[in-house]
C-alpha cells in the first residue's frame, strides 16, 4: 500500500511535469500555481502547499530541466571514450534535441535566457547557473579533446564553446520558431565542419 510520503512524492512529481511541460510550451513566465492545479485536479492550496510560491515553482521547473537534459545528452555521452568521441557524442545529441517534434524538448535554457536577460532575481540566477555549468561541461570535454592529441594544440577554446552553443541556439530558432524542414542535417553539417577545422591534422580520422 502506498504511504502518504509516496503520495506526496507522487504528486510533487505530477506538478512538476505538468510545470514542466507547460514551460517548454509557453516559457517559464506560463507557469500559475492555479494552472497547474487545474490541469491536475488539484486545489491550489494542494499545489501550493507542495511547491511554495510560482517562484519556487519556476526554480523546481528549471532544476528538473536540467536533471533530465544530463540524463538525455551528458549520461550517454560518458559512456565513450574522453576526448573526441564523447564530444561528439554531446553535440550530436544536443543537436537532436533542438529539432525534435517534442516540443517538451525544448531548451527551457535558450528560451529563458531571452524571458530572464533583463531582469533579476532568482529564476534568472537558477537559468544562468544551468547554462554556466552547461559552458564548463563542453569546454571540459574540448580540452579533453586537446589532451588526447584528437583537436589542435592551438585551438582556441573559448572561442570553440561558444560556436558550439551558437550553433544549438541558432539551430533551434530555425528549426521551431522559422519551422524550417531539414533543420537537422544543416545543424550536423555545421558541427562537422567545425571538427574538421578543430581537428589535430596528425591525428587519425
Amino acid at each position: 500500500m502506498e504511504t502518504r510520503s509516496e503520495r506526496a512524492e507522487t504528486t510533487l512529481a505530477a506538478i512538476v511535469d505538468t510545470a514542466l511541460a507547460m514551460a517548454a510550451d509557453g516559457g517559464l513566465d506560463s507557469l500559475s500555481i492555479g494552472e497547474v492545479a487545474k490541469r491536475l485536479g488539484l486545489s491550489k492550496s494542494g499545489v501550493f502547499s507542495r511547491v511554495g510560491s510560482r517562484e519556487q515553482l519556476q526554480l523546481a521547473v528549471i532544476l528538473e530541466y536540467d536533471r533530465r537534459f544530463q540524463q538525455a545528452v551528458f549520461l550517454p555521452a560518458m559512456r565513450e571514450p574522453r576526448g573526441l568521441p564523447r564530444l561528439d557524442a554531446i553535440m550530436r545529441r544536443w543537436l537532436a534535441r533542438a529539432t525534435g517534434t517534442d516540443r517538451a524538448l525544448s531548451c527551457i535554457y535558450t528560451a529563458g535566457a531571452f524571458e530572464y536577460d533583463d531582469r533579476e532575481g532568482a529564476v534568472r540566477d537558477q537559468l544562468l547557473d544551468g547554462v554556466m555549468r552547461l559552458r564548463a561541461a563542453l569546454r571540459r570535454s574540448v580540452l579533453q579533446g586537446i589532451e588526447a592529441g584528437h583537436l589542435r594544440a592551438d585551438l582556441d577554446v573559448e572561442q570553440f564553446v561558444f560556436e558550439m552553443d551558437a550553433l544549438y541556439a541558432g539551430l533551434m530558432r530555425d528549426a521551431r520558431f522559422l519551422r524550417e524542414t531539414g533543420m537537422h542535417e544543416r545543424g550536423v553539417k555545421a558541427w562537422e565542419r567545425m571538427l574538421a577545422s578543430a581537428r589535430n591534422p596528425t591525428c587519425p580520422a
